[in-house]
């Protein structure tokens, strides 16, 4: 088939490049960075360099493929983030019913079953309320759980407090996932095909957050390394301290709160979803290790 894949060369976008060109699947990658081209060459794909916000070069890219993988990049200088998602969620919209794609695989998020409350995850739930009126193409909404790599945020907390924590408490549940469990099954799902609208939920694991801080702790030699839970005060305070917009950390202080609630969960366990990725938390925490060293 031919392929186009959004996500330059991101950490989900990578594998499956490279998952689907051994497949013999055309790849086309888009970027925003001309500096990726000719890596996505030496992948074996071809680079189309622009924006996501460019309808224009999205038609023109995404004609005459069979298939069109969508994620919405994120922007950190968003001054509204979950405005930004939708509005990239409505050019790839237009941009696909220009093209005339008719099979689409939209990575959204656990927790997209709600339109509030759950920070930047409201933002593509909007956008798959969107895809969910197109009903004369096939698409394929994937919704990956609390991505492991999100932990590496807390390296310096680790570092220089002695601690990791959130907004939420040790005893609470977090499902979790790896990107290359990700990529590789959404590489099993566009090879196995899909009809009508379909959602499916990936994740590799589900821990408590207890549990989680005990096996990084292990992991870099310190085992008793505690999970704290920040009031959303202390939250949003630290996340300015670190960098982030005030909207941005709004949003994932309100992230926060729906892992504390569990209401994240509650569609994929509705669903009777299970991890099914082969990255448990013992073998992340092999990766943060090597991260926290290096």
């Amino acid at each position: 088939m031919k392929i186009i894949l959004t996500g330059s060369l991101g950490n989900i976008s990578r594998p499956l490049a490279i998952n689907l060109i051994s497949q013999g699947h055309q790849v086309t990658v888009i970027s925003s960075n001309n500096e990726k081209s000719a890596e996505i060459t030496n992948l074996g794909a071809v680079p189309a360099i622009g924006s996501v916000s460019d309808e224009d070069f999205l038609t023109t890219t995404f004609k005459g493929s069979d298939l069109v993988y969508l994620m919405v990049p994120n922007d950190l200088t968003a001054s509204d983030l979950k405005a930004h998602i939708k509005k990239t969620g409505e050019h790839y919209v237009n941009a696909i019913q220009k093209a005339n794609i008719k099979k689409v695989v939209l990575l959204s998020s656990i927790g997209a079953h709600l339109d509030a409350g759950t920070g930047p995850i409201a933002g593509l739930a909007a956008v798959e309320k969107l895809f969910r009126k197109l009903s004369d193409i096939d698409i394929l909404f994937l919704r990956p759980a609390y991505f492991y790599n999100n932990l590496y945020g807390n390296i310096d907390m680790i570092k220089h407090m002695g601690i990791i924590g959130g907004n939420y408490g040790a005893a609470q549940e977090i499902v979790l996932v790896d990107p290359q469990d990700i990529a590789s099954i959404a590489t099993d799902k566009i090879n196995e095909g899909f009809n009508g609208h379909q959602t499916f939920y990936i994740a590799s694991d589900r821990r408590t957050l207890k549990e989680v801080a005990e096996q990084l702790g292990q992991a870099i030699g310190k085992p008793e390394l505690p999970w704290i839970e920040f009031d959303d005060t202390q939250s949003f305070d630290g996340m300015l301290q670190a960098g982030l917009s005030e909207d941005m950390a709004r949003n994932y202080v309100e992230m926060g709160n729906a892992v504390k609630s569990a209401i994240l969960w509650e569609d994929f366990d509705l669903n009777k979803a299970v991890p099914q990725g082969k990255t448990k938390l013992e073998d992340f925490a092999l990766k943060f290790a090597a991260a926290y060293n290096g």
